[in-house]
């Protein structure tokens, strides 16, 4: 039986990883290695890090710092932000990750997804959507694109399948770090329609929104507020997520 995973999802800013609100508010969370260090020692199952300074900018990725994680990173790590080419890619995987997330590389060119996953193999590349809820509709999001009317929500995730995403990484905009709680209904959504594994992004609270997440289709939750701004830690959300039912790895 496939266990359900917990994922801590930071975002690199000025040199420091933080965590956003609604993708405009950040909080610092500390030092990159500092945090990686804990995140060891707090039994979660992944990490995954995007360096939005890279993202949609002339800056290029900050290697460095993403180095500097993933020398002290012990549990598979995800990095993404800025990449623009195979070569980014290639490079990131080089200093330590496992897999890469990719957003708008993707969005401008779709049959990036399809480069990468047959360079690279589809088990190794995460399509990172966002969505914004926007006059009673769920809009695929792009911070540096804005509300986007074409793709469709539903009709790109299928399409990242089809071109070869091993898996999508989906962020409710408007939930980023609000402490709100899973959007089951969108996850619910996705779920019935993609065959590849999702893990949802923004609003986690408390350890039953994990498991209304999961219950709603998601393959794995990813977090960070409630990690450090309450008192829950993975292993609370672990704990529930078996006391439903779920597989986890303890």
């Amino acid at each position: 039986m496939l266990k359900h995973r917990i994922i801590p999802c930071v975002l690199l800013k000025d040199w420091q990883l933080t965590k956003s609100v609604k993708f405009k508010e950040f909080r610092t969370i500390g030092h990159p290695k500092v945090t990686s260090k804990i995140y060891n020692r707090r039994n979660v199952d992944e990490l995954i890090v995007l360096d939005i300074d890279a993202s949609g900018s002339d800056n290029s990725i900050n290697y460095k710092t993403l180095s500097d994680i993933a020398k002290e990173c012990f549990m598979p790590l995800t990095l993404g932000g800025g990449i623009k080419s195979l070569q980014d890619i290639n490079s990131l995987l080089a200093i330590g990750a496992d897999k890469v997330s990719i957003n708008t590389i993707a969005i401008k060119n779709p049959d990036f997804i399809r480069e990468a996953s047959k360079k690279f193999g589809s088990q190794c590349i995460v399509v990172s959507i966002d969505v914004i809820e926007d006059s009673g509709m769920w809009k695929v999001y792009n911070k540096n694109l804005g509300i986007l009317e074409e793709p469709e929500l539903l009709e790109w995730a299928k399409r990242c399948e089809e071109l070869g995403a091993g898996e999508i990484l989906l962020t409710s905009v408007d939930r980023d770090g609000c402490e709100s709680g899973y959007d089951t209904k969108l996850i619910s959504l996705l779920a019935k329609e993609l065959t590849i594994p999702i893990i949802a992004n923004g609003g986690a609270s408390t350890p039953e929104d994990a498991v209304q997440a999961v219950k709603s289709g998601a393959d794995a939750v990813a977090a960070a507020s409630i990690f450090h701004f309450t008192q829950y830690t993975p292993n609370n959300i672990k704990e529930a997520l078996q006391e439903a039912g779920f597989a986890v790895r303890l």
